[in-house]
């Protein structure tokens, strides 16, 4: 079998509202979704971390620098695949874009495999530590009103996403600290004193204002504040963690073994956050979850994107091992983002409907079982929302 083809799909719809994070608002869904066909009829599906014109930007990546590497290749040698293009890239960028490029063809050659071999991906990678995974629903996005009507909005939605029955629930902040404090303890007074709730603040702080804001996180008992500080700010992490209570989550914005070979030695974070479609793929995750596992850090993957990309991360949490196991071990949770996505619920030929699974069965999920990813995307429905470009 050979690889003949690699497609980029990008994919846009205009937003019913406009929400936000730190770092902008936006009113449009983007998912970069990638092909690859072969000469036996068999085609594998990925997707690539990166909205807007950077998914434009990733196609031509996809299409015009990865793809002739390996038109003619045998699909099966996905690790040699992977390696012939790290190093080719390696001189352009070892993180980054051509990473989240590289991710989206990798998981495609594994859904590949999969299908070659008539197993799902958690079978591939060693058998499924489970066969359902809990999550969590994130919302409480940003929006361009002042905080009052915000905190009573983010209350309200709190509540809601409780009542939906997810196992926690996860807002975003980026106003500052005094008033992200504020919305903080609206969502606290939201789900109650006994429900899991986590802020992400998509790294907009100082470290000061970091702990000015991860102080009150302490007093309010959540579970974790998400990418407090820059990225690039590893000793920021550090003291944040040895400072606070509250757990220090990050790592979407890492790339590769050897990024999160040095965040992990660092000591950075209470919990890994690993973005399978933008740190290099299945094949580069399974790498550092065994990093993240070498040093004793709890993994609950970032998820963002289509229903490509909450498939793949289901095949994933399902093989994890726990984590360090017992009779009641620590467990991982799906990321799930409750705001309009049409990617995400209507893509598929068979939708994995995951809020009708999470009210029906306890706030968690089945794992697909059909072979690679476990689905199957919509042609009709790609044609119809594909920019052309």
């Amino acid at each position: 079998m050979k690889i003949t083809k690699v497609t980029s799909h990008i994919l846009r719809y205009d937003m019913p509202e406009e929400l936000g994070y730190s770092q902008q608002y936006y009113n449009q869904r983007t998912a970069h979704l990638v092909e690859v066909e072969t000469d036996e009829g068999l085609t594998g599906w990925g997707e690539c971390f990166g909205p807007g014109n950077i998914a434009i930007a990733n196609k031509g990546i996809v299409e015009k620098v990865i793809q002739p590497m390996i038109l003619g290749a045998d699909p099966l040698d996905r690790d040699v695949l992977w390696h012939k293009v790290y190093n080719l890239l390696r001189d352009h960028g070892q993180k980054g874009m051509s990473m989240q490029s590289l991710s989206g063809v990798d998981i495609a050659l594994w859904d590949l495999v999969g299908k070659i071999a008539g197993l799902p991906i958690s079978k591939l990678i060693g058998g499924n530590h489970r066969d359902k995974v809990a999550v969590y629903g994130y919302g409480m996005m940003l929006r361009q009103e002042d905080t009052d009507s915000l905190a009573a909005r983010f209350k309200d939605e709190a509540a809601a996403i409780k009542g939906m029955g997810f196992k926690a629930t996860k807002m975003k902040v980026g106003f500052g600290p005094r008033p992200d404090v504020k919305l903080a303890a609206a969502v606290r007074a939201g789900v109650g004193d006994d429900f899991p709730f986590m802020v992400d603040a998509n790294h907009c702080y100082t470290t000061s204002d970091a702990f000015y804001v991860g102080r009150a996180l302490d007093e309010m008992e959540a579970y974790w504040f998400e990418e407090p500080v820059a990225p690039e700010d590893l000793d920021g992490y550090k003291e944040l963690r040895a400072g606070l209570k509250t757990n220090i989550s990050g790592g979407e914005a890492e790339f590769n073994r050897w990024g999160w070979r040095k965040l992990l030695e660092t000591r950075c974070l209470d919990i890994a956050q690993p973005e399978v479609c933008a740190l290099g793929g299945i094949t580069e995750y399974l790498r550092v979850m065994a990093l993240a596992h070498a040093h004793f850090t709890p993994v609950i993957n970032h998820v963002w994107g289509s229903a490509i990309a909450v498939a793949t991360n289901l095949q994933l949490l399902a093989a994890m091992p726990p984590m360090p196991g017992g009779l009641h071990p620590w467990e991982p949770w799906l990321e799930f983002d409750t705001t309009d996505n049409k990617f995400r619920d209507d893509l598929l030929v068979e939708p994995l409907s995951i809020q009708k699974q999470v009210a029906e069965n306890e706030g968690c999920v089945a794992v697909p079982t059909a072979p690679g990813i476990g689905v199957e995307p919509d042609r009709e429905f790609i044609k119809h929302y594909e920019l052309d470009c």
